[in-house]
């Protein structure tokens, strides 16, 4: 068995917090009953990431009711404007804690549930991430043009920018 550092656990963490940042809507796929994938976005919460995502749902939602079928869930990040793109991968939890609602609510959230914080459908789909990969490449025009040169003449595609898989649980 190979020793990792306390700290890469917590490195990578790190890095996919910076990495998603900032990115608003990300995609949610979840597994229909017939095995087929449904994607659609989601409201970030302006919370660091440490591990967990945290969306606000409608406990009677088809989402909820797809993760209670198959709980493996992904949730892709793509901020095309700096080439930064993570694909997470999580076992999926609905979690009715009104301490957490309350920590994590917006008032712009009442635009889908008008009965804000007392609404009883209101709920939050915890994703718990165990895997991720990334890919973030130089965000500049001409950033990105040096590595493509790089790559090029080294006949070396890694130097287009990082790209890593991380496992996080």
């Amino acid at each position: 068995m190979i020793n990792v550092p306390e700290n890469a656990h917590t490195d990578e963490i790190k890095k996919l917090a910076e990495m998603i940042k900032g990115i608003r809507f990300p995609m949610l796929t979840t597994a229909e009953s017939d095995g087929s994938l449904r994607s659609r976005p989601m409201a970030t919460q302006d919370i660091e990431f440490d591990g967990d995502l945290w969306f606000f749902t409608r406990a009677d939602s088809a989402k909820v009711e797809e993760t209670e079928q198959h709980r493996q869930v992904n949730v892709s990040f793509a901020n095309p404007e700096k080439s930064s793109y993570v694909s997470a991968s999580g076992t999926a939890q609905l979690v009715r804690d009104p301490k957490k609602v309350e920590e994590l609510w917006k008032p712009a959230y009442k635009v889908f549930f008008p009965q804000g914080t007392d609404d009883p459908e209101l709920a939050l789909l915890k994703i718990a991430v165990e895997k991720a990969e990334y890919w973030d490449a130089a965000s500049s025009l001409i950033g990105r043009a040096i590595d493509f040169a790089r790559a090029y003449v080294s006949r070396d595609p890694s130097k287009l920018g990082e790209h890593a898989k991380v496992e996080l649980r």
